[in-house]
């Protein structure tokens, strides 16, 4: 299973990072780790842009703090970096507090990556996470002062880039655009119901759980905010809300399948006060036809007395034909589909209570 191409699935708990591996049939896994045992990986990758054979990870540790490994081996050591994304020099929590995403940069730019933190601050490093600049002109924004803490926090949670396009969403902030590499931003929120901002339409205080953009069309864009499901279809400059048919209106988990900007994966949660799977039964809602219509994928899946709750990182797809399609789960279980969804088996692990996966094919 370690003769590339493979299927190697990322995943990051509270307690240290573990890497499934399996080949591209994805009969079998072997699972690694920990690596970085006893830290909280709030997110890591491996980086399409390098076959998978570079990864990145932010992990954080109560005693040793906080810092950005590096993998030039496909995540079978890591190594950390000299330097954090931090708003000031030294380890001051109003200067980081949390490295919440990294994310590649564009095609274009393979040693560029990009760091949202909390407090709310946005960084790019050009030089593989050697060093780290930050971009003002995006917490410097005049809507940053509709920013406000939720229970969550307050911070930049997801990020990703096209060319010289980047989005970048926070909670609770919404979503922002920038067409400069992250130069100037506008935010992309109107229309999105947020009645817990004043006014009728909000320009920004959003309560984003998640943003994702198709990478075969930036102007594709899905959204999981406080309030439902959304679309857009022109870059975040408008959105139709796609929660019809989805068993309630709150979650944080959404999946796309890199062939078709069409197909979205999401994981509804009962509510703001119970954070956990609706009715106890564990069910991915698959679309076919950009939200219009939505199938409940359960087979496979506990359908009684399963309450767990799926963040925001915490599935993804590998872009393989059939689509393969992985999420873990706060009790430490990672389901995973080889067709799809239509058809789900448990890996043979139990592991830390998961925040994020990310499924990559290393070449």
């Amino acid at each position: 299973m370690s003769t590339p191409p493979y299927v190697a699935v990322l995943i990051g708990t509270r307690k240290g990072l573990f890497i499934a591996r399996g080949d591209a049939a994805r009969e079998q896994f072997v699972i690694e780790g920990p690596h970085l045992a006893g830290y909280e990986i709030q997110r890591a990758f491996l980086d399409p842009r390098h076959g998978g054979r570079v990864g990145f990870a932010a992990a954080h540790h109560p005693i040793w703090g906080i810092h950005v490994y590096r993998s030039d081996d496909a995540g079978l050591s890591w190594q950390p970096l000299d330097a954090v994304p931090s708003h000031g020099a030294d380890d001051d929590p109003e200067h980081l507090k949390t490295i919440w995403n990294l994310a590649p940069g564009p095609v274009a730019a393979p040693d560029t990556i990009y760091a949202g933190i909390e407090p709310p601050g946005l960084f790019v490093s050009r030089d593989g996470g050697s060093s780290w600049q930050v971009l003002p002109g995006f917490h410097q924004h005049p809507t940053a002062a509709y920013w406000h803490p939720a229970k969550g926090g307050c911070a930049v949670h997801s990020l990703h880039a096209a060319g010289e396009r980047v989005y970048a969403a926070l909670a609770a902030g919404g979503t922002y655009r920038s067409d400069n590499g992250g130069e100037r931003w506008i935010p992309c929120n109107r229309g999105v119901r947020a009645p817990y901002v004043a006014g009728t339409d909000p320009i920004a205080g959003h309560n984003d759980h998640g943003l994702r953009m198709h990478p075969a069309d930036p102007d594709r864009l899905y959204r999981q905010s406080h309030t439902g499901t959304w679309r857009s279809d022109d870059g975040g400059m408008s959105w139709i809300e796609i929660t019809e048919g989805l068993p309630s209106d709150f979650g944080y988990a959404l999946g796309l399948d890199p062939a078709n900007p069409d197909v979205l994966f999401t994981i509804p949660e009962d509510s703001s006060q119970f954070r956990a799977t609706v009715d106890g039964r564990l069910r991915v809602y698959r679309t076919e036809d950009g939200g219009r219509n939505w199938q409940a994928l359960t087979r496979g899946l506990p359908q009684s007395h399963c309450y767990v709750t799926i963040l925001r990182d915490g599935l993804d797809t590998d872009g393989l034909n059939p689509l393969g399609v992985y999420f873990g789960t706060s009790s430490g279980q990672v389901y995973y589909s080889r067709n799809c969804g239509d058809d789900w088996q448990p890996l043979p692990a139990v592991l830390p209570p998961i925040l994020t996966i990310q499924a990559e094919v290393v070449q």
